[in-house]
């Protein structure tokens, strides 16, 4: 029963098929027949030249495709090309990015406040006493009478103190829209700028409104026990704004060895780094340098086995230059500070503009002027 019915419906298909054939057959036999007879008439026209067609056709396109898709010119052609390069072209359209982390010049920050010796004090008065002569001592027998011996001098110190100031100041709007932390940012960069100010103090300050540095101080060429007390020696090169020209390592034997041994133990070198390049390129009469590279990350240099710093407020070598100083200074130099650096924030002073004066009180000076030498490039 079912293969009978599926048959019916085959044949139904079939014939359903078949009329669409015919259908299609006789529309192309018409189509035939209508092109032959405008042939006969004439009435189909052959395609048109290359030259004929130029001519007629829109300049638009011509100038296109014969000029710029054929041979590659752009003449008579306008061009809408988009570009971040200037704002109409669509540089408007291009936003700017700002990088949050700011970069500034790094500053030589002076490491004399790493080598000294550095104190918290309550107050500005602070003062500080050094002993200096020793006490005498004698013999006698065993029943002999005891004289009274002689007793320390002692010499007050009292560190010149100034007031180490910045007042940045900022509009509200600034601080407001700007991409980056702009309070953190000026913060960060009083701190660098004090660090630099106050090292380069250390060294040569006046001690008027500031510390004093230790080559500020008065020096002499006698040894310890014939200066005054708070006169520096000095160890002269022997030649007016140079080395000896021959075995100048020698002059650096001579300064250490003007230390005395209890100072030696804690003693360093302090010079800036024009100095320094020329230390390095002296050698022993074997050929060895003098100067040796730190064994590890982060320890210094060593000169004559001594640690080196580089401290670029030192001079540079000159005629009656003191440029390298040898010594301990945590027994021979004293940074007395009031306390750490604080910033006020005003933002009512001067509106719209927000203040931040930052302030730090501190002291400096030369406490056992035995405990440092200097360099002297002169002939005494």
């Amino acid at each position: 029963m079912y293969e009978v019915k599926a048959d019916a419906l085959e044949e139904s298909f079939d014939a359903l098929a078949g009329a669409d054939r015919l259908a299609v057959v006789e529309a192309d036999i018409a189509a035939l027949k209508g092109q032959v007879a405008g042939i006969r008439r004439g009435a189909v026209e052959r395609p048109a030249l290359d030259g004929v067609k130029g001519a007629e056709a829109d300049p638009a396109r011509a100038a296109f495709v014969d000029r710029y898709l054929r041979r590659g010119q752009e003449a008579g052609v306008e061009l809408k090309s988009l570009s971040g390069a200037t704002g109409a072209s669509g540089g408007y359209a291009v936003p700017r990015e700002v990088d949050a982390q700011i970069d500034s010049v790094l500053k030589a920050i002076s490491p004399i406040r790493a080598i000294a010796n550095v104190v918290r004090t309550g107050t500005a008065g602070y003062r500080k006493l050094v002993a200096s002569g020793g006490t005498p001592s004698g013999w006698a027998s065993e029943t002999g009478a005891r004289a009274e011996t002689a007793t320390p001098t002692f010499n007050e110190i009292a560190p010149p103190w100034g007031e180490l100031y910045a007042n940045p100041a900022a509009s509200q709007a600034m601080l407001d829209d700007a991409a980056f932390d702009v309070e953190g940012w000026l913060a960060g960069e009083i701190a660098q700028e004090f660090a630099k100010a106050e090292g380069a103090a250390f060294v040569n300050g006046t001690g008027t409104n500031q510390p004093r540095g230790f080559l500020s101080y008065q020096t002499s060429a006698a040894g310890d026990g014939a200066r005054s007390f708070g006169t520096v020696q000095h160890v002269p090169s022997g030649v007016s704004g140079a080395f000896p020209s021959s075995s100048p390592q020698d002059v650096l034997i001579d300064l250490v060895q003007s230390l005395r041994a209890p100072y030696r133990q804690g003693a360093a070198f302090v010079m800036n780094s024009a100095t320094l390049s020329r230390i390095r390129k002296f050698k022993t009469a074997d050929g060895a340098f003098l100067w040796q590279p730190a064994m590890a990350a982060g320890a210094p240099a060593t000169l004559l086995g001594y640690p080196v710093i580089e401290a670029e407020d030192m001079p540079d070598i000159g005629a009656d230059s003191l440029s390298i100083a040898f010594g301990d200074f945590r027994r021979g130099y004293v940074i007395a500070e009031r306390s750490e650096t604080s910033i006020l924030r005003d933002p009512y002073s001067n509106k719209p503009f927000v203040h931040f004066y930052a302030v730090k009180r501190l002291g400096g000076a030369v406490t056992d002027s035995n405990a440092i030498k200097l360099l002297k490039f002169a002939t005494s």
